[in-house]
């Protein structure tokens, strides 16, 4: 099973490093890892996914709470929460195909945020279905490159994770 973790953590250097060595060295692997500063400068939100059955969820959440950086953390994804995954991706299109691709980023909302002769740079954003469902139409073209933020997340309604 997928586990949507959500980690709050003093902002201080190190952190990072100091949880992926911890998890890495129990044999955890973490499928996606997005990080950065919250609405407090103090605080940074790790956003992890996990695969795993509920005892591995237990043993990352026992461990990432023995980190002493570590204020908070949340399984996000037994509750209703919103999830995104922001990509760029190079893409070869010449003038032949680049108005085939135009329309492939329109239906997926995405943006062309750069253009050279042979090549468009897009941005999508949205669940990690339509990400990969998006890079799937994408490699009949030719992809050149592709960077991806991994997933964040967060919980519906007005209170923070619990």
């Amino acid at each position: 099973m997928r586990h949507v973790l959500s980690a709050l953590v003093q902002n201080v250097p190190g952190v990072l490093s100091h949880i992926a060595g911890m998890l890495a060295s129990r044999g955890y692997n973490i499928d996606s890892l997005a990080v950065g500063e919250t609405e407090d400068p103090k605080l940074s939100r790790m956003t992890f996914v996990v695969v795993g059955d509920s005892s591995v969820l237990e043993q990352v959440r026992k461990q990432l709470e023995k980190i002493v950086t570590v204020v908070r953390v949340d399984d996000i994804s037994s509750q209703d929460y919103v999830e995104r995954d922001l990509m760029l991706i190079k893409v070869s299109a010449d003038a032949a195909v680049r108005g085939q691709v135009a329309q492939l980023v329109d239906v997926f909302r995405g943006r062309i945020v750069d253009v050279s002769p042979d090549a468009l740079i897009i941005e999508i954003s949205g669940t990690e279905r339509k990400v990969e469902a998006f890079i799937d139409l994408m490699r009949p073209f030719g992809i050149i490159e592709l960077a991806r933020t991994g997933r964040i997340a967060m919980v519906r309604g007005d209170h923070s994770a619990e």
